[in-house]
């Protein structure tokens, strides 16, 4: 894996470098102009798609890292909707036992599987009231998310928190505080196209 300051470990990289990299990945792997029609049914002359770098060993290992340093210290799990946030909450929780830690991930399914336990949620299953975060790879509305809190919710667990790598300011910000959610993000997507705006291909 070819660090973005040479040979340096990605274990080691300061969190500062790892995430203007992630920032370019994004950029260059990620972020699409055109027409696109979301999942939300909003039509966008932009489109992300996350699973481009949560999916490439640079972007899942500096999403990992990144995503880990704005966890609560009482993170007792991290979880996320299928299919988006699943590379989000694997990578963080492999990582997380090389920095010491060691935090479950859990998937939640838009529906429940139609055999065994019928579960929604696949994964560890944790003591009553533990707390879990929800990531998202990028945020619209905010709906996405919010299935997985309330899935999780129902298991009896304590989400209070969505942490995303995008924000597209669309309502998603609002919509969480609204839920009583606290909600951060690593970029929004004026960051994005800042950066998409100077890379040499765009120049």
């Amino acid at each position: 894996m070819q660090s973005p300051v040479g040979n340096i470990p990605y274990s080691t990289i300061d969190l500062t470098i790892l995430r203007e990299h992630l920032l370019n990945l994004l950029c260059q792997l990620a972020y699409q102009e055109g027409d696109f029609v979301l999942s939300s049914g909003q039509k966008s002359t932009y489109y992300i798609n996350g699973k481009q770098v949560t999916l490439h060993p640079e972007g899942a290992v500096a999403t990992a890292r990144i995503l880990l340093s704005m966890l609560p210290a009482d993170t007792d799990a991290v979880a996320g909707l299928t299919l988006g946030a699943d590379p989000i909450v694997s990578a963080v929780s492999v990582v997380s036992v090389y920095e010491g830690k060691s935090i479950p991930a859990l998937i939640i399914r838009k529906e429940a599987k139609g055999h065994g336990t019928q579960a929604y949620i696949e994964g560890a299953t944790l003591a009553p009231g533990s707390k879990v975060v929800v990531l998202e790879d990028v945020v619209t509305t905010g709906q996405s998310a919010m299935k997985a809190v309330e899935r999780l919710r129902d298991a009896g667990y304590h989400v209070d928190r969505v942490l995303t790598l995008v924000d597209r300011e669309q309502g998603g910000a609002d919509f969480y505080a609204a839920q009583g959610l606290h909600f951060e993000t690593v970029f929004t997507i004026r960051d994005l196209q800042a950066r998409y705006r100077e890379l040499p291909s765009q120049a």
